[in-house]
């Protein structure tokens, strides 16, 4: 599997056949929508036509209705009143249905290529809800966050600019040339050889943008995940004083970006008067050349007029052609690195016929069960336990013994390497996730809020739940006396990550969401480490009743969990060492005797005093 850092594939320079294939998988997502893209073509037909037909139309106004003659030696300009008329609104129609035409691609162009953008998010975003934990344990949720937003960008311009107005310029391109050939074939190829000349400058430009383009979308990325990581950590950040550490550190990131975007600037200024200057020539070489021939005799001014009009009509397009062009490799680039979110295969996979109890008990079992992130570093091996419904199972170790990668199997959130994790005597990969994971409510150590109401946040695994229900969880997590003290209650809004709660606030707030949906099976992963002894004492207490019936696994180094545990899973570099009982293993001597006496047995003393600081606290928890 791929893990999307800074350093993923975003830079690398894509053979032809592959961005082809991948320019293929970015059109078939077009292809839902072809009511749309046949109408754009039709309109992009006749938007090209009317553009072909204005110079047509001034030439046959100019030589029809204005003539030119010699009478006694002098020139007579003579004008047909009806025939100017009659041009003159033929001008106008044509310019009114270019106009109209030109809306009509436009607006569909944009319509399919904000679509194909808006499915490719959900695509992308739907994907990654699928995608296992192993999977978002090596992503950076910066690069994420660019592949959904900036690359999706890149291919929604490829469709509506690069596509559509490529398809123009070749229809406006094919047909100006025939008309030209046709009515003066050496002036004609004098006038495209500084076209031609102009594409390639063009194309040449484009190439020599295309690595500083590349520079500048890896840049954007990295510049994300290194904002992403500072705001995320900001505490941390201004705790040990770094903030101007992560400063330079955003600036070298950021003034990469300036550079390489003023690199491609430079590049476009320079062209930009060489383009011009191409197409000032051109205009110069048909005056000459065409004014000779008029002169001559063998053209008249209506044509000289309409190939004067060609040139203006075409050279922007054609100044357009290498930036059309360079949308592909750009669009390619961006395909692959969407793709690479797409193309992710979870290692969870849902069996087919998959089918859960119809009165779910809680019953868990871990049989010869074995766990590794990657084949080289093993996590988990020869677990062996049974946790009947009903009962308290402690897990206890020193950090990295594998504890939570235990509870981790229970809701599948990683499949086991070796072995077997069943559920009511049912293997937990034969039963629908959905159905699992409503059966197993976590919550886990680092707690996180949402930018919601409290009441949006409680409910988040039952949003239809009555308010009734939500303050009843809310009490058993003794946080519905705090809510009520808020001016807004239960609609009190939750700041970003929570961040205008305490520690224990948000963990008696999780607890509650928890509690809300009245699973089969309780997973407290460290969950009262940010709540004092009193407090603890409390959530305990309320809790008692909650979990009689129900499977609870509590990582915890709280003692009172410990001693009320009808069992003790004592694990050791991802292997159990000990288990039993409290006192069972105190006796037994080994690494629970020696994490007790490091960090339990000075709860030993506190214990008998939390019942009466409880009491005088309780009212304001």
């Amino acid at each position: 599997m791929t893990a999307l850092t800074a350093n993923a594939p975003s830079g690398r320079r894509l053979r032809v056949p592959l961005s082809i294939l991948v320019i293929g998988r970015v059109l078939r997502f077009a292809l839902p929508y072809w009511k749309g893209l046949t109408i754009t073509a039709i309109a992009i037909l006749a938007t090209a036509g009317f553009a072909m037909a204005t110079p047509w139309l001034l030439r046959w106004a100019i030589d029809t209705a204005i003539s030119t003659n010699l009478v006694e030696g002098e020139t007579v300009i003579s004008i047909t009143g009806w025939l100017v008329a009659v041009a003159g609104l033929a001008l106008v129609g044509a310019a009114v249905l270019r106009g109209a035409s030109m809306f009509v691609q436009r607006y569909l162009a944009e319509w399919v290529g904000q679509t194909v953008a808006y499915d490719l998010r959900n695509a992308i975003y739907q994907r990654l809800q699928t995608l296992s934990f192993r999977f978002h344990d090596g992503a950076e949720t910066g690069q994420i966050m660019v592949r959904a937003t900036q690359d999706v960008e890149v291919v929604r311009m490829f469709i509506n600019f690069g596509g559509v107005q490529l398809t123009f310029t070749l229809v406006l391109g094919i047909g100006t040339l025939a008309i030209m050939l046709a009515i003066n074939w050496q002036l004609a190829l004098m006038v495209w050889a500084f076209l031609m000349i102009i594409a390639i400058r063009s194309a040449f430009v484009s190439r020599r943008l295309r690595p500083i383009w590349n520079d500048v979308q890896e840049s954007q990325a990295q510049l994300g995940t290194v904002l992403q990581e500072a705001l995320s950590g900001i505490r941390v950040v201004k705790a040990f004083g770094r903030a101007e550490f992560e400063g330079e550190k955003f600036g070298k990131a950021a003034g990469f970006l300036q550079r390489r975007s003023y690199d491609a600037s430079m590049v476009q200024a320079v062209n930009m008067p060489m383009m011009t200057m191409l197409g000032a020539a051109a205009i110069v070489v048909t005056i000459w050349y065409g004014g000779r021939e008029v002169v001559n005799g063998n053209f008249t001014v209506g044509e000289l007029t309409m190939f004067l009009m060609f040139l203006t009509v075409l050279q922007m397009p054609i100044r357009g052609v290498g930036w059309m062009v360079m949308m592909v490799p750009r669009a390619a680039t961006a395909g692959v690195r969407i793709f690479e979110i797409l193309d992710q295969e979870s290692e969870v996979q849902e069996r087919e016929g998959a089918v859960a109890p119809a009165h779910p008990q809680g019953h868990i079992k871990f049989d010869q069960v074995s766990f590794a992130y990657d084949p080289r570093s093993p996590v988990l091996g020869g677990i062996d336990f049974e946790a009947k419904p009903g009962e308290l199972i402690a897990l206890l170790g020193l950090t990295g013994s594998g504890k939570s990668t235990v509870v981790n199997l229970i809701p599948r959130f990683y499949d086991v390497s070796a072995g077997r994790v069943s559920f009511d005597d049912q293997d937990v990969r034969d039963w629908p996730l959905e159905a699992l994971r409503q059966q197993v409510a976590i919550v886990q150590q680092e707690v996180f809020l949402f930018a919601a109401s409290l009441k949006e946040n409680i409910a988040y695994g039952r949003p239809d739940a009555t308010d009734e229900e939500i303050e009843a969880a809310a009490k058993l997590a003794r946080i519905h006396n705090f809510v009520q003290r808020l001016p807004d209650g239960y609609d009190t809004w939750v700041g970003e990550r929570g961040a205008n709660f305490s520690g224990g606030q948000k963990q008696r707030i999780a607890i509650a969401r928890a509690l809300l949906m009245d699973p089969r099976v309780l997973i407290f992963d460290d969950s009262t480490s940010s709540v004092d002894a009193a407090t603890e004492f409390e959530i305990q207490q309320a809790m008692a009743a909650l979990m009689r019936g129900r499977t609870t696994f509590v990582i915890a180094h709280r003692l009172r969990s410990l001693r009320e545990a009808d069992q003790i899973l004592v694990l050791d570099q991802g292997q159990i060492v000990q288990r039993g009982q409290h006192e069972d293993l105190l006796q037994q001597g080994g690494l629970y005797s020696e994490i007790y006496e490091l960090e339990l047995r000075d709860q030993e003393s506190a214990q008998t005093a939390e019942p009466l600081e409880a009491a005088a606290v309780g009212g304001s928890s």
